[in-house]
C-alpha cells in the first residue's frame, strides 16, 4: 500500500486522496474488480489506494483500546491521511460482511473517521440490505455519504476484468462520473 503522505503532490498537481476498500476477503471479488476499475478511471488530480488488510484486523475487542494492535493504528493512520473514503462491499446473508464490519468497528472511536466523506460503490443491484446496513452503520459514525458519488452496477456472476469495466461503454462512463461528483465535492465541500 502506498503511503499517501509521500503522494500529496504528484507531477506538481495537488492530488485528491481516495483509500477504497473492499468488503469481501475473495481474491477474485467483484467488489476489489470494481474498485480497481476505478482507480483506472481516476479523473486528473485523483488518487485511489488500496486498503488490503481487512482480513488481518484483531477481532474488535474493546479492551484493545487503551493499547491498540499495530495493524489498527496504521489503518487509523491511512484513514486519517485519506480525503476521502471509497467503500464497495458486498452481501453476505443480508448484511455487511464481519471483516468489513470488524474494520469498521475499530474505527468507531477513532478521531480519524467522523465526517469522512464516503462514496458507496455496489457491484449487485440485489446486495440492498447490505447497502442499507452500511449506510445506518456510516450514518451511525458520523460517516459523510456523498449520494452523487455513490453508484451501482451489475457484476454478479459477470467475471468482468478490470479492464473491460473500465471500458465498457455503460459502467465505465457511470464509474467516472461518481469519481468526477466526488472530486468536486472533495475540492469544494462547502459547495456541496
Amino acid at each position: 500500500m502506498r503511503n499517501f503522505t509521500d503522494l500529496r503532490i504528484t507531477n506538481g498537481v495537488e492530488m485528491v486522496r481516495l483509500l477504497a476498500v473492499s468488503g469481501s476477503l475473495r481474491q477474485a471479488s467483484s467488489n476489489s474488480i470494481l474498485l480497481r476499475a476505478a482507480e483506472r478511471l481516476c479523473p486528473e488530480g485523483l488518487l485511489v489506494t488500496h486498503y488490503e488488510g481487512i482480513g488481518e484486523l484483531p477481532h474488535f475487542n474493546p479492551d484493545l483500546l487503551e493499547d491498540l494492535p499495530e495493524p489498527v493504528i496504521a489503518l487509523r493512520s491511512i484513514i486519517g491521511q485519506a480525503d476521502g473514503l471509497l467503500f464497495s462491499c458486498p452481501e453476505y446473508a443480508r448484511g455487511i460482511p464481519g471483516a468489513f464490519k470488524n474494520m469498521l468497528d475499530w474505527l468507531v472511536s477513532s478521531e480519524e473517521f467522523p465526517g469522512k466523506p464516503v462514496a458507496l460503490f455496489n457491484a449487485s443491484p440485489r446486495a440492498n440490505h447490505a447497502q442499507a446496513a452500511l449506510r445506518l452503520v456510516l450514518d451511525t459514525m458520523s460517516a459523510r455519504i456523498i449520494e452523487e458519488a455513490s453508484m451501482t452496477v451489475n457484476l454478479l456472476s459477470s467475471r468482468l476484468s478490470v479492464e473491460s469495466i473500465a471500458t465498457d461503454p455503460v459502467m465505465g462512463p457511470l464509474i467516472g462520473t461518481a469519481l468526477g461528483a466526488f472530486k468536486r465535492y472533495l475540492d469544494n465541500p462547502l459547495a456541496a
